[in-house]
């Protein structure tokens, strides 16, 4: 299978590359002291088709395929961590509302997505509620021309920030019995309870624990059908670790471009340090991981573009990137020495952030029962 990008891909990733150099690069480490994400950089990264560039011309897309998709994805994770998750994020709206919204959610909601203009959040970890989706507690039940939402989501990307987003709740009406739904959310016409957290890893991405207690929206911002929210959540997934995969690539990547320039330059016992044989080691091991991952990403993408869920290709992808990316930083550190720890230099938050890729879309552990259940067709869950 032939990955070498063709040359219309290779001059998109230059132009990309040259706006985070110019545009991101320069801030990020005043965004990581204060916490926060530049969203005034998103509608230029929307020129680039970052938003819901994968979709077809007709629905805003550019038809982007999912192979030059994931090069995309590993040029944000190059650059900055928290802005990749921030992309990320607002696409799962985006292919939520592209397949299932209403002309009107589309307009009011899809088409600043589209253009980069919107502040957004995907609500369906809750605290007892992590990997096992089908378990929300959250409730929506049908009072006249409204829903009542209880309950509460917790370490929601975005939710410090975000204007609106999407919200999985268990749904009760004369049309459902408890199945789980979908629903926009939207804080500046149905205000509700937000509590930012401040974590390890991601640092600007705004995770918060959001509550809804009695919360009323409009009948009309349910998006797609009752109960079909665990199909339509589940089928994003195999999209969702491509990108999380890809994305440690690219980080991983830039740990490998600091690192081996630190090694020609940084001197001891009078010589650089890329000459001693265990520095090279690291090197090399770095080397090999980043390129079988890459490897593994593209393949998962190559599947999608065949139509297919890649449910396999997916979780493999997902579990070998990330764990590879934190090991290439673990190296890139030890190379480093004692800079590496300084939060003046990129790799103490290269190293902090790439061992937040391991949990989520899904943690490492049930990734691996994935890939048991696509090989031998038997579930270690259920």
């Amino acid at each position: 299978m032939n990955f070498d990008l063709t040359t219309e891909q290779q001059d998109l990733r230059a132009s990309i590359r040259r706006f985070l150099e110019q545009e991101v690069l320069p801030v990020v480490d005043e965004h990581e002291k204060s916490r926060t994400i530049p969203y005034s950089l998103l509608p230029g990264l929307a020129r680039f088709g970052y938003f819901g560039g994968y979709l077809p011309e007709e629905e805003g897309g550019l038809g982007i395929d999912r192979v030059t998709w994931a090069m995309m994805i590993e040029q944000l994770g190059w650059a900055w961590t928290s802005l990749r998750v921030m992309v990320n994020i607002s696409n799962g709206p985006v292919e939520r509302l592209s397949r299932y919204g209403t002309e009107e959610q589309k307009r009011r909601y899809l088409e600043p997505l589209l253009a980069g203009r919107a502040k957004v959040f995907n609500g369906i970890t809750e605290p007892d509620v992590g990997s096992d989706v089908s378990s929300v507690r959250t409730r929506a039940e049908l009072d006249g021309d409204e829903w009542v939402i209880t309950g509460s989501k917790m370490w929601i990307t975005g939710g410090a920030d975000g204007d609106f987003g999407t919200v999985v709740a268990r749904t009760y009406s004369p049309d459902c019995d408890g199945g789980l739904s979908l629903f926009l959310v939207d804080r500046r016409e149905t205000p509700f309870e937000s509590r930012k957290i401040d974590t390890m890893v991601l640092r600007c991405t705004g995770t918060a624990e959001l509550t809804f207690d009695g919360l009323r929206i409009p009948r009309e911002n349910l998006l797609g059908e009752q109960g079909d929210a665990l199909r339509s959540t589940l089928t994003g997934l195999g999209v969702a670790r491509v990108n999380v995969g890809m994305g440690a690539v690219g980080t991983a990547q830039r740990a490998f471009d600091l690192t081996l320039d630190y090694a020609r330059k940084r001197e001891q016992f009078g010589r650089p340090i890329g000459s001693f044989q265990l520095i090279q080691k690291h090197l090399v091991d770095m080397k090999m991981r980043i390129d079988a991952s890459r490897a593994l990403c593209y393949q998962a993408a190559a599947a999608l573009d065949a139509g297919r869920p890649a449910r396999l290709e997916g979780s493999i992808a997902k579990l070998y990137a990330t764990e590879a990316a934190h090991e290439v930083a673990n190296m890139a550190l030890q190379v480093h020495g004692a800079i590496g720890y300084s939060e003046e230099y990129p790799i103490e938050r290269i190293f902090r952030d790439t061992r937040g890729g391991t949990i989520p879309e899904g943690t490492t552990e049930v990734q691996t029962l994935i890939i048991g259940r696509e090989l031998l067709g038997i579930s270690a869950i259920r």
